[in-house]
């Protein structure tokens, strides 16, 4: 077996992927598999901006987990690469200096492990994008496969597009045959001698921490900064008082900024009231300005959605609380609002009995929900007969989806822009000529044996 780790450093927390493949195949597709994952504990690196070491640091637990995971004779051969998204790239606006010097520590530690170190970078959105669609329908396998004559196979099948929501960005990437207006969306791909057309577009500052910061802003500017601001999509009986600088700490909410000084308490009600809680939730997006024949939101263009989705991370999250704790099927976006509604009317009391191992986030499932249910339909337009079509999942089998892998097949070079060579396919093919020559010889003595055999009576007789 070969290894590859893959540290995805998210803007709430770091994961690290082991995954695992056959060494004596060549490109062969759906045969790299998770091996392990280890969530490293704390905030993601992004968080480290004041003291970067300490980003470097909050790796180790993971890393000697990884020493563990991956045979010792094989750590030298092992390419490691940890890939940054969208909280650094808020970070490396406001603040590049910070974001380098984040990035420089987290690599002197990574460096001093015994694997082929590769680098650490950020991620631009639309990298983030392309590589979770390439990890979906790699293990789908409907880029390639392999027959069961060993033959390289490409099957009919269509692409699935990809939908992402992460911490501070949310992604939707999918293939299209219609024109890309705009030529930043547009990725033109060649993977096992095929070519893919691929739309693609990430929206920093609507990832699930950061919509939930620019909520409370909204929601604080309609009350005037008062003291005490009621909160419609919090539940009735959870109140909550914040600092002002944990709500205007961060690019996506700085130029809402109020006069007031940072050190200002203010305290936060739930109201549970679902018609208002849409409201304010609506507000987040500007579906008014379009310079194209056709946009998402905020002005960017999007072509019609169309085929089958995969949705992951916090779509997956959201989607599996409503039907696990809150009992809810999601079938339609009416089922969606409808489901969203009844989190925002549950009290909190109610809602901590239903599911007291999620008291941290639990209040704000309302606000999320109610989010992905307008993300969906009036931003990347899903109706009644596209929606079904969106399969929430977090994992293919047993390796969870995302841009990890698909970052380290591309830059392991496991995914050829040509079909792989077939002299497998015709070794094994071989093999099967053997076998059936094999079974017509056996056939054909059997034959000539009964034939002899009836002779030899007949001339006793």
């Amino acid at each position: 077996l070969q290894y590859g780790i893959v540290l995805d450093a998210g803007s709430s927390h770091t994961a690290m992927f082991v995954y695992k493949w056959p060494a004596d195949k060549e490109n062969d597709t759906g045969v790299v598999s998770e091996h392990s994952m280890c969530n490293v504990e704390g905030p993601g690196i992004s968080s480290y901006s004041s003291n970067p070491l300490a980003a470097g640091t909050s790796l180790e637990h993971c890393l000697n987990q990884a020493l563990r995971d991956v045979p010792k004779e094989k750590h030298v051969g092992t390419p490691l690469y940890l890939g940054a998204t969208a909280g650094m790239r808020l970070l490396n606006i406001a603040d590049p200096q910070a974001s380098d010097a984040v990035l420089r520590a987290v690599a002197a530690t990574l460096k001093t492990y015994p694997f082929d170190f590769r680098g650490a970078k950020i991620l631009s959105g639309e990298e983030e994008g392309v590589f979770g669609w390439v990890t979906a329908n790699y293990l789908l396998e409907n880029f390639i496969k392999r027959g069961w004559l060993g033959e390289w196979i490409q099957p009919q099948k269509k692409t699935l597009g990809a939908m992402d929501f992460g911490g501070a960005s949310t992604q939707i990437t999918f293939e299209t045959r219609d024109t890309i207006e705009n030529p930043r969306n547009e990725v033109m791909l060649k993977l096992y001698g095929q070519a893919y057309k691929v739309y693609t577009h990430s929206f920093l500052c609507y990832g699930r921490d950061q919509v939930l910061k620019r909520l409370l802003s909204k929601l604080l500017q309609s009350e005037t900064y008062q003291e005490t601001v009621s909160h419609p999509c919090w539940p009735t009986g959870y109140n909550k008082s914040l600092l002002l600088s944990s709500i205007y700490d961060s690019p996506c909410t700085e130029k809402e900024r109020p006069s007031l000084a940072l050190n200002t308490t203010v305290t936060l009600v739930g109201t549970g009231n679902g018609n208002l809680c849409i409201l304010h939730v609506s507000k987040l997006f500007d579906f008014t300005n379009c310079s194209f024949s056709h946009c998402s939101f905020d002005g960017v263009f999007q072509p019609k959605v169309s085929g089958n989705f995969i949705a992951f991370s916090a779509f997956f999250y959201t989607v599996d609380f409503i039907q696990t704790v809150m009992g809810r099927p999601v079938h339609l976006p009416s089922d969606l609002k409808d489901a969203a509604e009844n989190i925002c009317t549950t009290s909190w009391n109610e809602l901590l009995q239903k599911a007291p191992k999620l008291e941290k986030r639990l209040p704000d499932y309302c606000a999320v929900s109610m989010f992905v249910y307008l993300l969906t339909t009036k931003g990347y337009s899903f109706n009644n007969h596209s929606f079904p079509n969106i399969a929430f999942q977090k994992k293919v089998g047993e390796t969870s989806i995302g841009w990890a892998l698909g970052y380290m097949l591309n830059l392991t070079n496991m995914i050829p822009a040509e079909k792989p060579s077939s002299h497998k396919s015709m070794l094994y093919n071989y093999w099967v000529i053997l076998i059936l020559l094999f079974v017509v010889t056996t056939l054909t003595s059997l034959v000539t044996a009964i034939c002899l055999l009836r002779h030899s009576k007949s001339s006793i007789i």
